[in-house]
């Protein structure tokens, strides 16, 4: 008799001996069960659903390969909405819903009294950032962009299933907004901003879309990107936030200034103390 509390620690093992996390092997575990409607604490020293058993283990050997825990469900949670993903976008992480949560701040502050405000998600891989947010402010009207036709593919199927309202257009970073004449109250981006001779786990570099990833040499090029032909895309009185590295913060504001001197440039922390997002501020 197979327990689940049997698989689990068995899972754990196989992943500490691969070099990966053992927390995934629960969570995966948590999952599964939950998929079927059964709570796992409750049920850990009974015998395990055998679809369970032959499931768990199929992603526990997928995750010893190095595949992340969100590929092998073909999910992850974000924002408390479950999001489709797969090779073609990046796994949305636990700070971008941070970047997110500061939005709607910004939207609060600036915009709570208007009943419309146009909103720019940039390279937004899963439709993680703009979906949520229509689904979390309704009077944000936005509309998502991504160099990627697979990666919208991905998005446009999450904005269906979750019952969002993003309009999707296709082209690298602000290209297609500037093309179709769009303006924005409101633009947010989760750029690659990861350097290209940074060391990464494999288990991102081997599985996650490359174009997600990495922002040239110092991370920043993207960045640059947006700061440079944002004027094109900003009504009169704007605010842009982004995700970034956080040891990117001080070179982030600078290159920021530089481009908006008499904006409000803010440097946020996340939930760890780590700089993580910039704020961007023009009245």
């Amino acid at each position: 008799m197979v327990t689940y509390h049997d698989l689990v620690r068995e899972g754990k093992e196989r992943l500490i001996q691969a070099g990966q996390g053992e927390q995934a092997a629960q969570l995966l575990m948590v999952e599964l069960c939950s998929q079927k409607n059964i709570n796992l604490y409750m049920v850990m020293d009974e015998p395990a659903d055998e679809e369970i058993a032959t499931d768990y283990l199929e992603g526990i050997h997928q995750m010893e390969l190095g595949s992340p825990l969100g590929y092998v469900l073909g999910y992850e949670w974000f924002y408390g909405y479950p999001f489709t993903v797969n090779k073609d976008v990046l796994i949305p992480r636990p700070e971008t819903e941070e970047l997110v949560a500061l939005v709607l701040q910004l939207f609060d502050t600036h915009f709570g009294d208007r009943d419309s405000v146009d909103v720019f998600d940039v390279a937004t891989g899963s439709g993680a950032i703009g979906i949520t947010l229509s689904l979390e402010e309704p009077r944000m009207k936005v509309v998502a962009s991504d160099i990627s036709k697979e990666a919208l593919e991905v998005a446009k199927e999450n904005n269906e299933k979750l019952h969002g309202s993003v309009e999707w257009i296709e082209g690298s970073m602000l290209e297609p907004f500037i093309e179709r004449g769009k303006r924005c109250d409101i633009l947010v981006c989760n750029p690659p901003y990861i350097p290209v001779h940074e060391k990464m786990e494999h288990s991102v570099v081997d599985y996650e879309p490359h174009v997600a990833l990495f922002g040239g040499e110092d991370g920043l090029k993207f960045y640059r990107d947006v700061f440079e032909h944002a004027k094109a895309v900003l009504k009169e009185h704007a605010v842009l936030a982004f995700e970034m590295g956080y040891d990117q913060g001080e070179r982030l504001r600078r290159l920021a200034a530089s481009y908006f001197p008499n904006a409000k440039i803010e440097i946020h922390k996340d939930l760890s103390g780590k700089d993580r997002m910039l704020s961007i501020e023009i009245e």
